[in-house]
């Protein structure tokens, strides 16, 4: 009966728990047996026997017993169902069957090694200790190793747990932990970007307006003419790159309506055929009856032509092709996990654009980070890049996938959602140059940026109205309520501190119903407008604004509301 009682104390050291109790009872039950007659100990071993053969069953691990030659003299049912075999076919066989083919060559040393300084041994995760199933494929273990001395010998008792299960939650948490990384980053990076837009789209508006009212004020000849054309290109260059900041921080849609996602490729076709390398061909593959989706054209150029210039270059000097299809796909929830997309990105139908090449592709490490801002694999950066054409379509409440292998090309697959309704942003007053209309009454100005107020002041004054200027929302519902009828207009800022935009059109509104307020931002007029949708907001002007659009604008609201 002592093999028993080792059987029992190997099962416990091996991590068997159940074998711990059995084992102290039957050691208590064995120095009984000894003193009574030898038919009753042969009945208590043999009892003993049956239970242990129990907890071998039923174990939480496979368990499999080898002889000093590596054969196989016991299995139980989970080693049965962790490596294939009926028992049947297990008992008998050698135990390196159970080994994948890079460790069954070396085993027999390794086994001869461990018999001649046997232990009780626990190889746990960290090891990269597979087995080998009947059908050949693998999984990964933890063994518990222990001897223990039989009427035939010494013998090795083997505890196995199959970790596979628990690899591949721990990859999805490392994978989910991942992707929360990447965006928290994106988010604390587009709170960054909108922050530096909302500043620099300040002082743009400054050095835009006032450039425009010194071009107005001097004479057609005057030699400086061509410096203030200077100053304004190098402003409305500085307000693209601001642009590409909001677009970042997935405020960047401009003008959104309804637009044909063909038209726009077919209107952009002969720019995107100069802008690639002449070794490039362009194929077009375009769905015909392509449903519309709601955005801003001039956003969606730009995406195309930044990922067909990418794809142009990824081509190099080499003959290569850039394929543009378009199309259409049903969005379910598995397919949303795929997608590099925002959270308000839901299942359903969308239009699809995917831009692919023949080109070097990109491995793993690339792919990781191409939506950085200012990363590149080139010798000089290009600005924003990917990270401006994420935000567009984010901004967009679309996704995008990337497909990409070393050697084998790269494709952008872009998902925007189907447009229910065709908005229209066309003024219906006629748009003229500013100097051709003079308004008149009293505006008032809140603005918590100096320069804003100013220039907007200089303009307004220019053109007929007198003007008033608030430093925030709090001076100007103080201003406005001691006497609401001197005002025609309050234009107002959107982000001020303390009393921002919003509560500052609420008080106007609670002291006149009436009133008439243009907003200002720097973001676009979907995003800032919807914070008012259904409260009368009269109009919009994004910044910076030149003189013309800010006149009009002011024109439209007097004459149609």
């Amino acid at each position: 009966m002592a093999w028993i009682v080792n059987l029992a104390a190997a099962l416990a050291a091996a991590g068997v728990g159940a074998a711990v109790t059995y084992w102290s009872i039957k050691r208590h039950q064995a120095s009984r047996a000894q003193k009574a007659a030898v038919p009753l100990a042969r009945d208590t071993a043999s009892e003993a026997e049956k239970e242990l053969n129990a907890i071998i069953e039923c174990a939480p691990a496979a368990i499999i017993r080898v002889d000093g030659n590596g054969t196989i003299t016991l299995a139980n049912a989970l080693a049965e169902k962790y490596f294939g075999y009926a028992k049947g076919e297990l008992l008998g066989k050698q135990v390196d069957v159970l080994l994948p083919d890079s460790v069954r060559k070396r085993h027999p040393q390794l086994f001869a090694s461990y018999l001649e300084n046997p232990a009780t041994r626990w190889l746990g995760s960290g090891r990269d200790l597979r087995g080998r199933r009947k059908d050949g494929t693998e999984f990964e273990i933890e063994i518990g190793l222990t001897p223990i001395d039989t009427p035939r010998g010494l013998a090795v008792v083997a505890s196995i747990i199959d970790i596979s299960h628990r690899k591949d939650a721990e990859a999805r948490q490392r994978d989910f932990e991942s992707k929360l990384q990447e965006t928290q980053k994106l988010e604390s990076l587009g709170v960054l970007a909108g922050g530096i837009a909302h500043d620099f789209n300040n002082l743009l508006t400054g050095i835009l307006g006032n450039a425009n009212l010194v071009a107005e004020m001097l004479p057609v000849s005057s030699p400086a003419i061509p410096l203030v054309d200077d100053i304004e290109t190098a402003a409305s260059r500085a307000g693209d790159l601001c642009r590409q900041l909001l677009a970042y921080a997935g405020k960047g849609r401009f003008v959104v309506r309804s637009i044909n996602l063909n038209q726009i490729i077919e209107e952009t076709t002969h720019l995107i055929s100069i802008s690639i390398s002449k070794t490039c061909v362009l194929r077009f593959n375009l769905t015909p009856q392509l449903p519309a989706v709601l955005a801003d054209p001039t956003q969606v150029r730009q995406v195309i032509m930044n990922l067909v210039i990418n794809a142009s270059e990824a081509i190099g000097e080499r003959s290569g092709v850039i394929a543009i299809t378009t199309g259409v796909v049903r969005v379910d929830a598995a397919y949303l996990g795929t997608l590099y997309r925002g959270d308000d990105v839901k299942q359903g139908d969308y239009v699809t654009l995917e831009i692919s090449d023949n080109g070097c592709g990109m491995d793993s490490a690339t792919l990781s980070r191409i939506f950085d801002p200012f990363f590149t694999t080139k010798f000089t950066g290009r600005g924003l890049g990917l990270a401006a054409v994420m935000g567009i379509i984010r901004s967009h409440q679309g996704a995008l996938k990337v497909y990409s292998e070393p050697g084998k090309g790269t494709t952008f697959k872009i998902l925007l959602p189907i447009a229910t309704d065709a908005n229209s942003t066309q003024s219906t007053v006629p748009l003229l140059p500013s100097h051709v209309w003079r308004g008149s009454g009293r505006v008032l100005v809140a603005d918590d940026e100096e320069t804003v107020r100013t220039v907007a002041a200089r303009i307004l004054e220019r053109h007929g109205f007198e003007v008033e200027l608030a430093c925030d929302g709090s001076q100007a519902i103080q201003q406005y309520r001691a006497d609401p009828t001197r005002f025609r207009l309050v234009i107002l800022d959107l982000t001020m501190p303390h009393t921002d935009g919003e509560e500052t059109f609420r008080q106007l509104r609670h002291t006149n119903p009436g009133v008439r307020v243009i907003l200002m931002s720097g973001f676009n007029q979907q995003e800032a407008v919807s914070r008012f949708t259904g409260k009368g907001l009269a109009g919009f002007v994004q910044k910076p604004f030149e003189v013309d659009s800010l006149i009009n604008e002011i024109k439209r609201v007097l004459l149609t509301t």
